[in-house]
């Protein structure tokens, strides 16, 4: 039996309605996930809005708000970088050359469930990358934007011979500073951040040689 998309984007809004001012800035999001079976037909389809954002997802969004920037004459970081995300106040560069700073997200799924907390780093129980039992094999990660929204997809495969549940899925970010630093070799500060966390209930199931892919999307206005 093939389940179609039941849910478009205007259910979505009318699920996600904001209690802010006029005037004041907006966070709506929410998370997805399609199974399908061997055949490639979707047995399995949930959306719902994404409930749980935690410190770090609000610092992110914060930035372009309060401003990090530090003027030319200054070789220190601002103090909300050094205090919230725990970046070096300086950098020692080898001379001639700049630091760069990238960043990636992932989506990681999870057989447990906790209690959310603004603090979060972890899920409760991840499910490792593999194709062993109670392991999903994950693909690449793939994020898009598109106005003010961003998208963050990812498709997992289930190689074992049990099904897998997947009641917890979170947004992660890694950040990594890279740059030569004072003996001329080349470094990477890698800084990995849990944005969001949310809990399937009931979970969704993954038969064995199923396929599913999971979004998260966010959209931050105001």
């Amino acid at each position: 039996m093939v389940t179609p998309d039941l849910v478009s984007e205007e259910d979505i809004a009318k699920l996600i309605i904001p209690n802010d001012l006029p005037g004041e800035p907006t966070l709506k999001a929410y998370i997805e996930a399609k199974v399908y079976d061997r055949e490639g037909h979707v047995i399995r389809y949930r959306r719902q809005p994404m409930r749980s954002p935690t410190q770090w997802l609000l610092a992110l969004m914060a930035i372009p708000l309060i401003g990090t920037y530090s003027s030319s004459s200054s070789a220190t970081a601002s103090s909300f970088l050094i205090n919230v995300f725990g970046f070096p106040s300086q950098l020692t560069v080898y001379p001639g050359y700049a630091a760069n700073v990238t960043w990636n997200f992932s989506i990681q799924l999870g057989s447990g469930t906790q209690a959310f907390s603004p603090t979060l780093s972890s899920l409760a129980a991840p499910i490792a990358n593999g194709s062993g039992a109670g392991q999903l094999s994950y693909g690449s990660v793939t994020a898009t934007y598109s106005g003010t929204t961003i998208y963050t997809y990812v498709t997992v495969i289930n190689y074992s011979s049990t099904t897998i549940n997947v009641t917890e899925i979170g947004l992660v970010a890694t950040i990594y500073l890279q740059f030569q630093n004072s003996s001329n070799n080349y470094q990477t500060n890698t800084y990995t951040y849990l944005l969001t966390y949310d809990t399937f209930s009931p979970a969704i199931t993954l038969p064995p040689g199923a396929i599913a892919t999971f979004k998260v999307a966010i959209s931050f206005s105001g």
